[in-house]
């Protein structure tokens, strides 16, 4: 392996500086503005006392996302979806991804017939979009249960445990934790893992760009995955502690 620096000069397994700052949008139940280096994204979490037609009846809630980039959150200005009619594969596939993630930590029943929605738009973008929307996005919907527990709509938080997300990649032949956009753009693997506050695996997304990777090296991103993800849950906590 390499023992060419990373562009940022952290190391493989450190992170960049990571903010969660909680109730920043004074109208929504729940927000959480999270930084992860130089991506910013804004995450708020929208009660709505009517669930989806096909959970009526059930006794269940839900919990779903929508997810979009600020025109400027790019070196270059992108059009607004909107404006394009409808969302883009990678924009479904984003909203999908944060709706399980946040799914799979949630005690749908405790909700009742209620939906939940996740809107988390990119200020701005530097890689690791959609782990940065996923692990603000849990804060912001704890802060959304713990106002709907102070209004007695419901007696207990719903949420059974943290879950947050990181992305790992290979760069210049090297396992990296959390890559940033320079990163990303020329890693020869790239990988997101969703990961719980126990350890539990919700999803992982793994791609080699060039030649495949290996099992070892799977292994080795998983073990920075769990590294990263147990750090960013401890600033959870303490975002949503204080």
């Amino acid at each position: 392996m390499t023992s060419s620096p990373r562009p940022s000069m952290r190391a493989p397994d450190e992170l960049r500086p990571v903010t969660l700052e909680r109730s920043v949008a004074r109208y929504a139940e729940g927000s959480c503005l999270v930084s992860f280096g130089n991506t910013k994204v804004l995450c708020t979490a929208s009660l709505e006392e009517r669930g989806p037609p096909w959970l009526r009846g059930s006794g269940k809630g839900w919990i779903t996302a929508e997810y979009a980039m600020l025109p400027r959150a790019t070196h270059e200005r992108t059009r607004r979806e909107v404006t394009a009619g409808r969302p883009s594969g990678r924009t479904q596939e984003i909203q999908r991804l944060i709706g399980r993630a946040l799914r799979a930590v949630v005690n749908l029943p405790a909700i009742g017939e209620r939906q939940i929605v996740i809107d988390c738009d990119v200020l701005q973008a530097d890689g690791g979009t959609r782990t940065a929307s996923i692990t603000g996005a849990w804060v912001a919907l704890h802060e959304c249960f713990t106002w709907m527990q102070s209004r007695s709509i419901i007696s207990l938080n719903p949420l059974r445990e943290p879950v947050a997300a990181v992305s790992c990649g290979i760069f210049q032949g090297r396992p990296v934790l959390d890559l940033d956009y320079a990163e990303d753009s020329a890693a020869e693997t790239d990988a997101n893992f969703v990961i719980t506050g126990s350890g539990g695996l919700v999803e992982v997304q793994g791609t080699a760009e060039g030649k495949p990777f290996s099992e070892e090296e799977f292994i080795e991103l998983l073990r920075l995955a769990k590294t990263g993800v147990s750090q960013l849950v401890a600033l959870q906590k303490q975002a949503v502690a204080g």
